[in-house]
């Protein structure tokens, strides 16, 4: 199966795939052919910008060995925006809840990079 067509069967129908799509409004900080960051509509931290890729992966749970450029990628896009938002002086926290009890509350692999504040420990 060609990586296309495999992106096309993993393609995800959560409000996530539709603001890839360009069917829902967001506010994009950052994006590039693999993934697209914009910041969460319920802010956690003075900053919290979600980075997610532009195929639909459900969660970390889901990704394929295959898949493994691809996260990495998403460390990197995590990176860019960090220090686009100008957080890498202070530090900055990059979270990825998987299911439910955790807090994912989209199914659509999703990084949060969070800053602008002292962040306690533990989360949650």
């Amino acid at each position: 199966m060609s990586d296309a067509s495999r992106d096309a069967e993993r393609s995800s129908d959560t409000v996530f795939g539709a603001i890839v799509r360009g069917e829902i409004a967001a506010d994009i900080v950052y994006e590039d052919e693999r993934c697209l960051a914009f910041r969460d509509l319920n802010p956690q931290a003075p900053t919290h910008v979600l980075v997610i890729p532009r195929i639909g992966i459900a969660g970390l749970q889901e990704a394929h060995e295959a898949d493994a450029s691809l996260l990495g990628h998403l460390m990197q896009a995590a990176q860019i925006v960090a220090r686009q938002e100008g957080l890498e002086e202070d530090g900055w926290r990059v979270v990825v809840n998987v299911g439910e009890d955790a807090g994912q509350t989209v199914a659509h692999l999703h990084l949060h990079v969070l800053g602008g504040r002292k962040l306690s420990w533990p989360p949650g």
